[in-house]
């Protein structure tokens, strides 16, 4: 983190998503940025929506980034014959490719739905900021707990204002050389956000809304999985899909939500409905359960045993 937050220069912030660019969270989070006259803004984000790409990357083909006309701030799209990824915005943002200084912190979001437990795994929103995290840049995925009928889209710039104490003391920390490199964070915000009954430092949980397979006779029937997990039935929304009917080589098979979340207390997901700002810190490696690991130590050593016996 060398050379960032220069003495007398305001910070710089790249913000990306996976929801777009032109994103109601995204727009909604660059304009109260914007508002606090405290940063330089910079986005960097996919062309269109890379929902649950995960952390997907662009690795054989050149991608394309198209200059987005947004008030106040320097934008670019990025895409390739498909849309960039959030991994890929990140990663050009910050690489001084496209713009000519590395950012001091990158804000990828706001989404709409949450991203806690087992889903963090899927997000393309928490993966632009893990990629800004591989690269040592300091980095927060922020989400917002989207429930379709009781939130509108006001509720995004309600929640881009609620983290500006969060984002206030991590620029303070960066600033003054103690903010930790080993972590990046991850944030969500409840669906009452206006009445949130503060900030809590959690842990990621294993909630996990069980997807299942039903075999269709068209892209339309049984409805779509929302970026925020959830089914939308609503008949306008799927007459808006592609209708493509399965032809006669091919079986088509969608998702659908079979399981509600299993909830655990004092984690990200439930800490979240019970009205919380859950702030939860993330790093990049998968260590399984210790329990696991005592159990493969006993277990490995037999292996080359097996190995031998079944020669």
């Amino acid at each position: 983190m060398d050379g960032l937050v220069s003495s007398g220069d305001r910070p710089r912030i790249l913000v990306t998503n996976d929801d777009g660019i032109d994103a109601p969270g995204l727009r909604a989070l660059v304009q109260v940025l914007l508002s606090t006259n405290l940063y330089e803004v910079l986005v960097c984000a996919p062309d269109s929506e890379k929902s649950a790409v995960s952390h997907s990357i662009t690795w054989r083909h050149a991608v394309a980034v198209k200059r987005v006309d947004i008030d106040g701030v320097t934008a670019y799209a990025v895409s390739v014959a498909r849309p960039g990824t959030p991994a890929d915005s990140a990663s050009l943002g910050i690489s001084t490719a496209l713009f000519p200084s590395i950012p001091d912190l990158v804000l990828s979001g706001i989404n709409m739905g949450s991203n806690c437990g087992y889903h963090i795994v899927y997000s393309g929103t928490v993966a632009g900021a893990r990629e800004a995290f591989f690269n040592g840049v300091p980095s927060v995925s922020l989400s917002y707990q989207w429930v379709a009928g009781t939130s509108n889209i006001n509720d995004f710039k309600l929640s881009a204002e609620a983290c500006l104490p969060v984002l206030s003391s991590i620029m303070a920390e960066i600033k003054n050389q103690r903010y930790p490199e080993r972590c990046f964070l991850n944030i969500d915000l409840p669906t009452d956000v206006v009445n949130h009954k503060g900030y809590k430092l959690t842990k990621q949980g294993k909630s996990f809304n069980k997807p299942g397979w039903r075999q269709v006779t068209s892209s339309t029937q049984g409805g779509r999985v929302l970026s925020t997990m959830t089914m939308d039935t609503n008949p306008e929304v799927c007459a808006e899909m592609d209708a493509s009917p399965a032809s006669g080589e091919h079986l088509l098979f969608k998702r659908h939500v079979r399981e509600a979340p299993v909830l655990e207390d004092d984690t990200d997901y439930q800490s979240l409905l019970d009205g919380y700002i859950t702030v939860t810190p993330l790093g990049a490696l998968s260590p399984a359960d210790i329990d696991c690991q005592a159990y493969f130590k006993t277990l490995v050593p037999g292996f080359l045993e097996s190995s031998s016996s079944a020669l």
